[in-house]
């Protein structure tokens, strides 16, 4: 078996294992905007960090009334094992949204994120200059924007935000999804296989968890990466806002170790194509199909769209799902294993 090759963070400068350096925890709680003791507490009087408080805390609130807290109550009520289950949790095309990951899967021991966008770094705050530290908060919340106004990231906005400030990448924003979720920061380590990424271990109510992020491309066939995850055991996926990759074969892959290696996947219309789902499977079908008329127009599935109009689901899922930003638009299907 190919073993893991893990490197200390570079990423922090030499005084961040000083006595007096903060802890990775409280640099997590920092850049989600939320209070801290330490090293770091001064720095809370940072007209720049006050402002990037407030702007978390309010668009937090309307993200847990619209979204979260909605995503919760379905999830208790339809899909209470996969919802409790600690089995790993795989969120290809997710980047780095741990987001809803967790929001969906709280209680998985295992994450494994997936995405193109390069894992970053979290420097010492408490070493950077006012305007440093103002620029780099200022760059994160523009890089999690859209995520946070609607429920998924737009690629190439993100790539470009991430591209300002003093702390770019991933990290940072994985950072703040595990502080505003109420996830204490354990330990976090660069990997090299199978694909450059991250390890972080954290816990929230119970186990030590892991959460995994891989800047790693999708597409094609199998792959080491993909190889790797088929060894983390059967799990639950999840498939947002996916840009119908694997309708087409240049995605054969991932679309091959979804369908063999998950117990349940959680999907809008844009993850795989329903005729995916062979007898060996039972797929539930919640909300409402709006196709897409712009540049997804020719991903229309009529075998979904029969379903819906033949024996429709209730009108409303209750929340945003799926490149629709209206709730009373989302779509969301549950495909379990038999």
């Amino acid at each position: 078996m190919k073993r893991f090759v893990f490197i200390p963070l570079l990423f922090l400068a030499a005084s961040a294992f000083a006595q007096n350096a903060p802890t990775l925890d409280d640099s997590a709680k920092f850049l989600g905007g939320l209070p801290v003791k330490g090293p770091l507490e001064p720095l809370m009087q940072n007209e720049a960090w006050k402002n990037h408080a407030v702007a978390l805390d309010d668009a937090w609130r309307k993200k847990e009334y619209h979204q979260l807290e909605p995503i919760r109550g379905f999830m208790n009520e339809n899909a209470s094992e996969a919802y409790n289950s600690t089995n790993t949790a795989y969120y290809m095309f997710g980047g780095p949204d741990f987001l809803y990951a967790h929001t969906f899967f709280p209680n998985a021991n295992t994450y494994i994120l997936a995405g193109l966008e390069p894992v970053g770094q979290v420097p010492d705050l408490s070493r950077l200059s006012p305007e440093m530290l103002g620029g780099g908060l200022s760059a994160l919340r523009a890089s999690m924007h859209t995520i946070l106004q609607t429920h998924y990231f737009i690629t190439k906005d993100m790539r470009t935000d991430l591209g300002h400030g003093n702390f770019g990448g991933t990290l940072p924003i994985l950072y703040v999804f595990l502080a505003r979720t109420g996830c204490t920061v354990l330990d976090t380590s660069y990997v090299k296989s199978p694909a450059e990424g991250v390890k972080i271990t954290f816990v929230h109510h119970g186990p030590k968890q892991t959460l995994y992020y891989f800047k790693t491309d999708l597409s094609g066939g199998k792959s080491p990466f993909l190889s790797w995850c088929a060894k983390q055991g059967p799990g639950l996926s999840l498939l947002k806002a996916a840009s119908y990759l694997m309708h087409g074969e240049g995605f054969g892959g991932v679309r091959s170790f979804l369908l063999e290696n998950s117990r349940v996947i959680i999907q809008d219309d844009t993850g795989l194509p329903l005729r995916s789902f062979t007898k060996g499977w039972t797929v539930n079908f919640y909300g409402r199909y709006v196709p897409h008329k712009e540049m997804f127009g020719k991903y229309h599935q009529p075998d979904l769209a029969a379903i819906y109009a033949k024996n429709p689901p209730p009108p409303e899922l209750g929340f945003a799902f799926g490149y629709h930003w209206q709730p009373e638009r989302g779509i969301l299907m549950m495909a379990t294993r038999k």
